[in-house]
């Protein structure tokens, strides 16, 4: 005769949520009324806007089936605060929504850890969401606030400012290359690219101490090639930007230049902050590095609109032109 653990077993839909994910629905400072309601009610201070964003990440087009669901549930999160972070906004609270197909408690453990362990670490509770059976897709909406006219808006770039990013751009598409097959890489070095593919980490404390010194922002989440063009069409100007001064991991370095310009121009998951800043801030950005213990490096300068339409322009150390015959991530094409 066999006996199957209670743990083991299949979980309601209730249970599943106290069971799982009690830990992440700790009360935060600006929720007056979480889960348990048809609404969670949000309580932004006084003069603050509600900064808000959603993501889906889907078995098979964002992650590998297979994939270890505790930095699944540290990804699911970690991609919505980054958007946070763009805007310099302070984390409210989410709502998550999964569908999934079964209610295994040995997969919800860990991944619900590596939500919750997130959500502590930078006071985002839970307050909300829904749950069904289906194809595993995971969707996370995120609420944050910031001072009115402080976000950091995409529109608001102006020629003559430089443009920045954070931390190191490419090793999570040089992860993802190698686990596609598309180049080889020796077994440690896969196990550090894809820390950075797997987990990510939001950069809440940057954007927070960019309000009011950069202009515009936003987080590298499809290549930068595509996600700075945001920038670019939004506020209506053009770029120069030096790919040799793309800043990239000593992992990355080590590949060909053909590998490295593709990871850091059109490689996607890095979420990392490109910001554009008046050049008389450099002191100041240099000094929040300081202070944050993170890279921050400038790679270009923002211009006025091209006459050709050309609104990004390439060149390397000599001032050569440079050509991208790739483009960045898109979910349709």
């Amino acid at each position: 005769m066999t006996t199957t653990s209670p743990s083991t077993l299949p979980l309601s839909e209730f249970s599943l949520i106290d069971r799982f994910f009690a830990r992440a629905t700790r009360q935060g400072e600006h929720v007056t009324l979480g889960i348990g309601d048809d609404c969670a009610l949000l309580s932004p201070q006084a003069g603050e806007q509600l900064a808000i964003s959603t993501d889906m990440l889907v078995e098979g087009r964002h992650f590998f089936a297979g994939a270890d669901p505790r930095a699944l549930g540290h990804k699911t999160l970690a991609v919505n605060l980054s958007d946070l972070a763009a805007m310099g906004a302070r984390p409210m609270g989410f709502t998550l929504a999964l569908a999934l197909p079964d209610s295994d408690p040995a997969w919800l453990a860990p991944f619900a850890e590596g939500l919750s362990a997130l959500a502590d670490h930078y006071a985002c509770p839970l307050v909300g969401g829904d749950t069904t059976r289906g194809p595993r897709n995971l969707c996370v909406t995120v609420f944050g606030s910031v001072p009115a006219a402080q976000a950091l808006r995409r529109d608001a770039a102006q020629p003559g400012d430089d443009i920045w990013i954070s931390g190191t751009l490419g090793d999570a598409r040089l992860a993802l290359g190698a686990l596609r097959g598309e180049w080889p890489l020796q077994d440690d070095d896969l196990a550090l690219a894809r820390r950075a593919m797997d987990w990510p980490e939001p950069q809440i404390p940057l954007g927070l101490a960019l309000r009011g010194v950069a202009r515009a922002a936003l987080d590298i989440s499809d290549g930068l090639l595509g996600d700075l063009g945001h920038i670019l069409e939004r506020s209506n100007v053009s770029a120069q930007v030096n790919v040799d001064d793309l800043p990239r991991s000593a992992l990355l370095s080590s590949q060909t230049p053909a590998i490295q310009r593709l990871c850091t121009l059109a490689g996607g998951d890095d979420y990392q902050l490109c910001f554009c800043a008046d050049s008389t801030q450099r002191h100041r950005i240099a000094a929040i590095g300081d202070e944050l213990g993170i890279r921050l490096t400038r790679i270009g300068t923002i211009a006025l609109p091209d006459a050709r339409q050309t609104m990004l322009h390439l060149h390397d150390k000599t001032g050569a032109a440079v050509a991208a015959d790739f483009k960045s991530f898109d979910h349709f094409q």
